[in-house]
C-alpha cells in the first residue's frame, strides 16, 4: 500500500469514527500535501464537517478535526504554543527555522506533533500537539550552542503576527506563474517546474495548472520558497500590464 494510501485510510477512520460515535476527532498536524488530500476526500464523509486549525490564523500546518453535521459540540483542538527563548541573550546564536526544528527532531519527537514556527528576534514560538507539549517542556534545554528555557504561552495575544512584507508590480495576467514569480523575483518559465511538480498549494489545495488566477485574499504557498498572500490587482498601466499586490510572509 502507498504512503498516501495509509494516510487517506487513516482520515477515513477519523471521520467514520466521529459519525458512528457522534465525538469530533482530530488528525495530526498535515503539511499542504496532506491538507489537499483531507479537502479532497472531505466531499466523501456523509454527515461530517471538516475544519482546520494551527494555534493561530493562516497557519501552514495545521490539525484537521472531524464533527457531526449539526452536531453542537465544542472542537477543543490539541494544540499547545510553546515559547523558546535563550537563557542569556548576550550569549545567543541567531537561529533559523531549521535550528529550531532540527533540535526539537533530535530529541526524538515526531514532525507530525509539531505544527509552524514563529521568529522573532531571539524567541521563537512553537505550536505542537499537547501529548508532546510536557516533554518538550522537560527536554529541550538547547539550540545549537545557545541554552534555552521553554514555557507555555497561555494568552493568544501573546503570540507575534506573522511578520509580512509588501511586494508589488506588474504581470501581463494574473495567473499563477506571474504571481509567484513576483513574489519571489524569479523568472516566470523559472516557476512552471514548481507548479507542474506539486509544489504550490492555494489556501491548502494543490494547484497544478500555470493559467489557474487566484482571487483577491487567497494563500499562495510554494515548497521550498515561502508563501503570500494574493492582496488584488489595482488597474492597468499605459503599457497594459495588471498592477497586483502581495503580501509576503517572511
Amino acid at each position: 500500500m502507498e504512503k498516501d494510501d495509509f494516510f487517506i485510510k487513516r482520515i477515513r477512520e477519523l471521520a467514520n469514527l466521529s459519525y458512528q460515535r457522534d465525538i469530533v476527532t482530530f488528525s495530526d498536524f498535515l503539511n499542504l500535501s496532506e491538507q489537499s488530500i483531507v479537502k479532497a476526500q472531505a466531499a466523501s464523509f456523509p454527515g461530517i464537517n471538516v475544519s482546520y486549525f494551527g494555534g493561530y490564523g493562516h497557519a501552514e500546518r495545521v490539525i484537521a478535526s472531524f464533527c457531526p453535521s449539526g452536531a453542537e459540540l465544542r472542537r477543543q483542538y490539541p494544540v499547545r504554543c510553546l515559547k523558546i527563548e535563550p537563557k542569556a541573550v548576550k550569549f545567543s546564536e541567531a537561529l533559523s527555522h531549521r535550528d529550531y526544528l532540527g533540535a526539537i527532531l533530535n530529541l526524538g519527537v515526531d514532525r507530525a506533533v509539531t505544527g509552524d514556527i514563529l521568529i522573532q528576534e531571539h524567541s521563537a514560538w512553537v505550536f505542537c500537539h499537547q501529548r508532546i507539549a510536557g516533554f518538550l517542556l522537560e527536554n529541550l534545554t538547547r539550540i545549537r550552542h545557545t541554552a534555552v528555557k521553554v514555557s507555555e504561552v497561555e494568552e493568544p495575544q501573546d503570540i507575534p503576527e506573522p511578520h509580512l512584507v509588501p511586494v508589488s508590480g506588474t504581470c501581463s495576467s494574473v495567473r499563477l506563474d506571474a504571481l509567484i514569480a513576483l513574489a519571489f523575483q524569479a523568472s516566470r518559465s523559472s516557476m512552471t517546474p514548481l507548479i507542474g511538480g506539486g509544489q504550490v498549494f492555494v489556501n491548502g489545495k494543490l494547484i497544478t495548472s500555470n493559467g489557474y488566477e487566484p482571487k483577491e485574499g487567497d494563500i499562495i504557498s510554494v515548497r521550498g520558497k515561502g508563501r503570500f498572500v494574493f492582496k488584488g490587482a489595482a488597474g492597468q498601466t499605459k503599457k497594459g500590464r495588471i498592477s497586483v499586490r502581495l503580501l509576503r510572509y517572511q
